[in-house]
């Protein structure tokens, strides 16, 4: 038992001395590794908005300022699920260049062009009399003029190369008189995947 006041009062201003520097050194370490963590944070929040800038500059390229600049931007996550990337005031929607495909293929279309590709994707009936429109002002992925779903290029399916274009889709009865060759001249406008529920117009602007 320490008895003298003198000593303890000099042992305990040590003790003191050690446990404040102590909790200033752990203070200094918290904050640093708050810091660290709020940067990487942040730098994670920036590569996203980033991210999300270039898909936005990626999706107004397929269609005209005028139309690009007012639409709907939606883009698939990692899992395939769609997020908007900013919301619309035109009417029209625009989805980026897709990096699983092997050309560039952004697109832009009216509400009407929406359904009808969502139909396509489920394999269901287009809707009746809703002729829509679409930009790919880009260019497209190359593909089976044949074959809706194909995804690469096998004997039969009649795989093309599509430059620019724009396109009429859901307008069956508005479609007789152009060419439905399975392997068409891609720099005029022809019928794709003629004979499906899914056939549509390409108008080539290139």
């Amino acid at each position: 038992m320490i008895t003298d006041k003198r000593l303890w009062k000099a042992v305990r201003s040590d003790i003191m001395h050690k446990i404040n520097s102590n909790r200033r050194t752990a203070m200094k370490r918290l904050l640093t590794v708050a810091a660290l963590l709020a940067a990487g944070s942040l730098v994670t929040m920036q590569g996203a908005a980033a991210d999300d800038a270039a898909m936005i500059k990626s999706a107004e390229s397929a269609a005209p300022p005028a139309v690009a600049s007012g639409a709907a931007v939606y883009a698939a996550d990692e899992k395939g699920a769609m997020r908007t990337l900013r919301e619309g005031k035109n009417g029209f929607w625009c989805m980026p260049d897709s990096p699983s495909t092997p050309g560039p293929d952004p697109m832009c279309g009216d509400a009407n062009a929406m359904e009808w590709a969502m139909a396509w994707m489920e394999k269901k009936e287009p809707p009746k009399g809703k002729v829509g429109f679409m930009y790919m002002l880009s260019g497209g992925t190359d593909g089976s003029n044949t074959d809706p779903y194909a995804t690469k290029p096998e004997e039969g399916n009649n795989w093309i190369e599509t430059g620019p274009h724009v396109m009429i889709v859901n307008a069956m009865d508005m479609m007789q008189g152009y060419p439905t060759d399975p392997k068409p001249d891609t720099s005029k406008p022809y019928v794709m995947w003629p004979g499906t529920p899914y056939a549509h117009l390409m108008i080539p602007v290139k």
